[in-house]
């Protein structure tokens, strides 16, 4: 175990003794930076959800993208970025070893080569989607894959007529849905597993006609964790009204009550040995990881957000399956196995890969961008193989001799993640805000680049306290109303949005496909507006860090790392003493 200094945030934090072992098999140095700041570092890269009308800077055409129409380097559609209408060798250059590495793959690359306006592939009238594969009918749906009729979501996979979802794999017919899966007809839940028409529902499997219930387990016909019989529960149903705002507002205080009460497993971690984290599945030896879902895991540690596998890793955030890989993020489903990737981004299908970007299917590369089908490259110039191998390890020693240094003075030789100020994305546009939070004076301090929203001068047409509390007196005029945010509304002045710090746009519409759900399932008009409902389901979720406590089973000494900080007021218990009284 060895402690250092992080070069960020200037705060001391632990290598443990297996870590090196990893980052010997990675073939890396350990890290200078904490976990939190090299993974703030890597979610600066990666912009999800503020989106600009452009052109195509190729075929003119109007599209949705991530670079708003002033971004200094070309942005593509999906058609023009693939097609052959333009070559990313053209923009090759030699490696110049008096300059600093990073200032070359600057200048020479991020500031020259197209880049993809959305990434968003195979999708069906869905061009508001984003890091999305096999999107139908979907509109502001953010990552995942093979999904249909998903409005205002993010994360989902294999999901079907859904709505302001987050993180939910194949489930049908839901709203307002954290962290669930295998589920139909399920409302303002979270944490559960194969569940079906039910409403309020709190770390639940295999429940059916459930209502405001917490920690069930095979259950059918519970109202606020009372059983009752068939006949009761209809008749309990049949006295609520979710279609009101009102009514809603007082069961969601009575379930948040009910909840408070509840019990809550350390971490939600299934099937795993010698791990520790959150939302882990099937996982071996892997430490402080987060969203590791699907199945065969090991070796890993401070990575994030895998869709099926991981092995030998660190530093990940945002991949389907991979091995070998470091401090990376944003790679596609087509990753291989032994890929090998170092400090890389959107990277699909390719292996032997070190600080590149947006390539696919190609192998030994080195500071590349928009490469596709090539092997032996750097800087998108083309070597022999054996040129390949003499030059990288001197370029790598460069780095090391000639390191590149940032604006606050921060060296980056071999091994460390791309420069936040690289960055075509400022932090308050990227993710890095959702899961870190900083104020403009703040983000200026350490480094990051800040872009306030412009402010938007809507001409509301109706505001928050007028809109109708009954989806019942929401006639079609409604499609044609500017709608304020709650939000917005003092004391929450307005800055450049709303004053809630959840990047609010002030004011939302309502489409028609969102307004059939509504109507369709008896739920009220929103209050808020698309980024401040996301944001209120990012606060339903644990932090990605983890605290040492003690089980809060009676009598129970049992010491854990969990999400849950230790003046949190949740209930909280080990896996022992969590089974015997739940599961």
């Amino acid at each position: 175990m060895k402690e250092r200094v992080c070069k960020q945030c200037e705060k001391s934090f632990i290598i443990e003794v297996g870590d090196f072992a990893i980052y010997e098999k990675l073939k890396v140095p350990p890290p200078t930076w904490c976990p939190d700041c090299r993974l703030a570092r890597k979610m600066c890269w990666r912009n999800e959800r503020t989106l600009f009308r452009r052109a195509c800077d190729l075929c003119k055409k109007n599209i949705v993208s991530t670079y708003p129409a002033d971004a200094p380097f070309p942005v593509y559609c999906q058609d023009c970025w693939w097609s052959d209408g333009w070559d990313p060798m053209s923009f090759g250059s030699p490696f110049d070893m008096s300059r600093p590495f990073f200032t070359q793959f600057k200048e020479g690359l991020l500031n020259r080569v197209p880049a993809m306006g959305m990434y968003n592939t195979t999708a069906t009238n869905s061009d508001y989607c984003n890091f999305m594969s096999g999107a139908r009918n979907c509109y502001l749906l953010f990552g995942g894959r093979e999904s249909e009729n998903i409005l205002y979501s993010n994360r989902i996979y294999m999901c079907k007529d859904g709505c302001d979802l987050y993180t939910n794999t194949k489930t049908e017919k839901c709203f307002e849905c954290v962290q669930c899966e295998n589920s139909y007809g399920l409302q303002y839940s979270q944490y559960c597993d194969s569940c079906s028409d039910s409403a309020f529902l709190y770390d639940c499997k295999n429940c059916m006609s459930c209502f405001g219930c917490t920690n069930l387990r095979g259950k059918q016909y519970y109202f606020f964790n009372q059983p009752l019989t068939k006949d009761e529960y209809l008749q309990k149903m049949s006295e609520i009204d979710m279609g009101s705002r009102n009514q809603l507002e007082n069961i969601q205080k009575q379930f948040a009550e009910l909840k408070s009460k509840s019990l809550n497993k350390y971490a939600q971690i299934l099937k795993c040995e010698g791990s520790t984290g959150d939302n882990l599945k099937s996982c071996k030896n892997c430490r402080n990881c987060f969203d590791l879902a699907g199945t065969d895991y090991e070796n890993c540690i401070y990575s994030h957000y895998v869709a099926i596998g991981l092995k030998d890793s660190a530093d990940v955030y945002g991949l389907s399956r991979g091995e070998l890989i470091y401090d990376s993020l944003a790679l596609g489903f087509e990753s291989t196995e032994n890929a090998r990737y170092v400090c890389s981004q959107l990277i699909k299908g390719s292996s032997e890969v070190y600080y590149s970007s947006n390539c696919s299917g190609s192998n030994n590369l080195f500071g590349c961008y928009g490469l596709r089908q090539k092997s032996y490259c750097i800087l998108n110039k083309q070597y022999s193989k054996e040129e390949y191998e003499v030059l990288v390890p001197k370029i790598i020693q460069q780095m090391n001799d000639l390191p590149y240094t940032d604006k606050m003075g921060r060296l980056y030789p071999y091994g460390e993640f791309l420069p936040a100020e690289l960055s075509p994305f400022a932090y308050s546009e990227t993710i890095a805000q959702e899961y870190f939070p900083l104020s403009a004076g703040e983000a200026g301090r350490l480094g990051y680049r800040w872009e306030e929203r412009d402010k938007n001068n809507y001409q509301i047409t109706l505001l928050a306290k007028d809109i109708p509390d009954h989806i019942q007196d929401v006639d079609d005029s409604i499609l044609q109303q500017i709608i304020e945010c709650a939000h917005a509304v003092p004391p929450n002045p307005p800055t450049g949005g709303g004053g809630c710090n959840q990047q609010c746009v002030s004011a939302f519409r309502i489409i028609p496909q969102e307004l059939a759900v509504y109507r369709e399932r008896n739920i009220p008009l929103p209050r808020l507006c698309p980024n401040c409902r996301h944001y209120e389901r990012l606060a339903l979720r644990n932090p990605l860090k983890l605290w040492p406590r003690r089980c809060m089973g009676q009598g129970c000494e049992n010491k854990f790392e969990t999400p849950y900080a230790p003046d949190r007021p949740e209930i909280v218990y080990c896996e022992q003493c969590y089974n015997a009284e739940v599961a």
